[in-house]
């Protein structure tokens, strides 16, 4: 006996909107209560967590924050922030034709927090594709200044160091609004990879990325260039 799959082009319209409707809702399940609550965890802290406690317990607000930190991480990791939707295609197509194998230098400050938030590590063109999806809802159901605040509050700066408030603590026993320039760079300086590169000993790696960076904020225009972005 035969089985016959009668799909008529009506029904696989139906089928498309039915699984898009359901993937938008998830989407939106998933990223909407953050416009407003702050995450109890990310993924990538899940995974990391082993015998420490994976909870996000500490917690400052964007405006509690010294304006350094926010502008040194816009210089070093994106500098389109305030003007892209997510997804920088200028920046992703420059860091293909310079390393085909090197995707992480077309990542923007949103896809990066995507991918801390929800996704596993490794690379792959499906959590690629999943990173794409979360970070346009992000930007459209979050502001800017919520995407930085979360970023900068979820963030790794050292082994197992997550948020600006213990690593504000750990590195320069103070807290994050009294950082300096200086400080907010170094942070910023060891984000490609915190658990090899240090903030307390930065190599010369390290010190020269900071110089780097504190050169870009300046050229950027400092505080102001992010003046409309935070509110």
């Amino acid at each position: 006996m035969r089985v016959r799959f009668n799909f008529t082009p009506r029904r696989w319209l139906r089928g498309f909107l039915w699984l898009t409707g359901a993937l938008c809702l998830l989407s939106v399940g998933l990223t909407l209560p953050l416009a407003v609550f702050n995450p109890p965890t990310t993924a990538y802290i899940l995974q990391d967590s082993g015998d420490r406690s994976p909870w996000l317990t500490r917690w400052t607000p964007l405006e509690d924050i010294s304006p350094h930190l926010p502008l040194a991480v816009v210089a070093s990791e994106d500098q389109r922030f305030p003007d892209h939707f997510g997804i920088d295609v200028a920046a992703i197509r420059k860091a293909l034709n310079e390393d085909r194998d090197r995707l992480r230098g077309g990542s923007t400050i949103s896809q990066q927090l995507a991918k801390n938030l929800y996704l596993w590590t490794g690379r792959s063109l499906v959590r690629k594709g999943i990173e794409a999806w979360l970070t346009l809802w992000m930007e459209l159901l979050w502001s800017k200044g919520r995407l930085l605040e979360i970023y900068l509050n979820v963030v790794e700066f050292g082994p197992g160091i997550y948020g600006v408030t213990d690593a504000s603590e750990h590195f320069f026993n103070k807290t994050p609004a009294q950082l300096t320039p200086y400080e907010a760079s170094l942070l910023a300086a060891v984000l490609p990879n915190p658990k090899r590169l240090n903030v307390g000993q930065p190599s010369a790696y390290v010190s020269q990325r900071s110089r780097t960076i504190r050169t870009a904020m300046s050229y950027l225009g400092g505080h102001s260039y992010l003046e409309g972005v935070i509110r």
